[in-house]
């Protein structure tokens, strides 16, 4: 492979990756790639042929553990001559001794299999307007001294803490990131100084993605739903959902929402003990 590197993403390589994602249809966040910088700088690589980039992963380091793979993409007309393995295999090195995580498309769970990563559950992605049950009050019907707030608000240790219960390992710089950039809204469920619930909405290329929604209920899983979505100027928003948690695709299902896209949650070891029957949407299927 004469001319062919690896080298790490610059900041202009990150906005190309974020375009070249949007033509593989899977709807990056507008400004997802600052977040994803601040997680781990280094987790980002380019295959370079002649100088020009033609591949993309990220294999971000989360803790002492934990790794995830995303961003796995070959332009079209250089797939099939071995540049992306390469790439592949650059970041399964970078992740080495870790459990790693990914979300795979439809068309490439076979090779993940061969490199042994085996499925956990499913995200579906369910898009649309959600329909019904509005209110105008701060808990939007939920009742039971249930408040929902600008996550801002709260101390951030409070929601490190609680985004700590539903991923494997730390990632406060990302979550700080996450839930602040510009453009985006970050709103919590709160019971007697509990919280209860989180969901971030921010604007992508196409419907506003909301990721992560965790609730202790469906009822607050919905309200928080329904407040954030307000953010999408009337515009259908989109959840990936776990399918390890009926509720949740029962609850979106029923306020409207449509299945558009279905990538398999992967593991090279077994899945992490997660509360599962809390988790209504992933954060992101590029990170995790």
């Amino acid at each position: 492979m004469t001319g062919f590197e690896i080298t790490g993403a610059s900041a202009a390589d990150m906005e190309m990756i974020r375009g070249w994602a949007d033509e593989e249809g899977w709807n990056p966040g507008d400004s997802d790639r600052f977040a994803f910088a601040v997680a781990d700088p280094g987790g980002f690589l380019v295959g370079r042929l002649d100088g020009q980039p033609v591949a993309c992963i990220s294999a971000v380091r989360y803790g002492a553990g934990f790794g995830f793979i995303g961003f796995y993409i070959a332009r079209p007309a250089h797939r099939g001559r071995g540049y992306g393995i390469r790439l592949w295999r650059a970041g399964m090195e970078r992740l080495d001794g870790r459990l790693v995580g990914l979300d795979g498309v439809v068309e490439q769970q076979d090779n993940y299999r061969k490199s042994g990563f085996r499925s956990a559950w499913n995200n579906v992605r369910l898009e649309g307007v959600p329909q019904g049950g509005d209110t105008d009050g701060d808990t939007d019907g939920v009742g039971g001294g249930v408040e929902i707030v600008d996550a801002a608000t709260l101390p951030f240790g409070l929601l490190a803490a609680y985004d700590r219960r539903f991923f494997p390992a730390p990632r406060d710089a990302f979550l700080s990131a996450w839930t602040a950039l510009p453009g985006r809204t970050a709103l919590a469920a709160v019971r007697d100084g509990r919280i209860e619930g989180l969901g971030v909405i921010r604007p992508c290329s196409a419907a506003h993605r909301i990721g992560p929604l965790y609730a202790a209920t469906p009822a607050v899983a919905a309200a928080l739903l329904r407040r954030l979505a307000r953010h999408a100027s009337g515009g259908p928003v989109a959840v990936d959902v776990p399918d390890a948690n009926p509720e949740a695709t029962a609850l979106f299902m029923g306020l409207g929402l449509v299945p558009t896209f279905e990538a398999a949650r992967m593991y090279t070891g077994p899945a992490p003990d997660l509360p599962m029957a809390e988790l209504f949407g992933v954060t992101s299927l590029e990170l995790g």
